[in-house]
């Protein structure tokens, strides 16, 4: 312990080194922002969606939100398979595969996908369907989709 007690004293006398002053400060200057065209960086940023052309939204088609979901309508429209059709008694019916490995019994009418997909025609070759998209004014758009036979 005594040498290193000599050795802490012998640090102790060294000469001490040389600091530099401290820099001068330059002072600040203050920006004032603008309230146009410029956006000022430091207020919160607003998110909200746009109010609705309300004449635009009520002339196109929406989808039917009172409605009950279908079984089929929990799945994207690409991970759905149409694995062929069954008829009876002059009924005919598509057959659509879910990604669990469900076979599903579907006709005109019934609803898939998530984009209110209502099938319009079954044929032996694909699954045509009416599907309706969310537009960025709170309308909806009506476009034609289809799910062919997986060959």
């Amino acid at each position: 312990m005594s040498e290193l007690r000599q050795y802490i004293a012998q640090v102790k006398q060294r000469p001490g080194g040389n600091v530099d002053p401290i820099p001068q400060m330059q002072p600040f200057e203050s920006y004032t922002y603008p309230e146009q065209p410029l956006r000022n960086p430091f207020r919160q940023l607003s998110f909200a969606e746009p109010e609705p052309d309300t004449q635009q939204v009520a002339s196109g088609p929406s989808p039917d939100r009172a409605r009950p979901k279908e079984a089929l309508e929990a799945f994207p429209l690409d991970a759905l398979t149409y694995v062929g059709t069954i008829g009876r008694n002059g009924q005919e019916w598509g057959l659509v595969q879910a990604p669990d490995g469900t076979i599903h019994r579907v006709q005109s009418g019934n609803y898939l996908g998530q984009n209110y997909g209502r099938i319009t025609a079954i044929t032996p070759t694909a699954i045509e369907l009416r599907e309706l998209t969310p537009q960025g004014n709170g309308g909806w758009k009506e476009r034609q989709a289809e799910l062919a036979l997986k060959d």
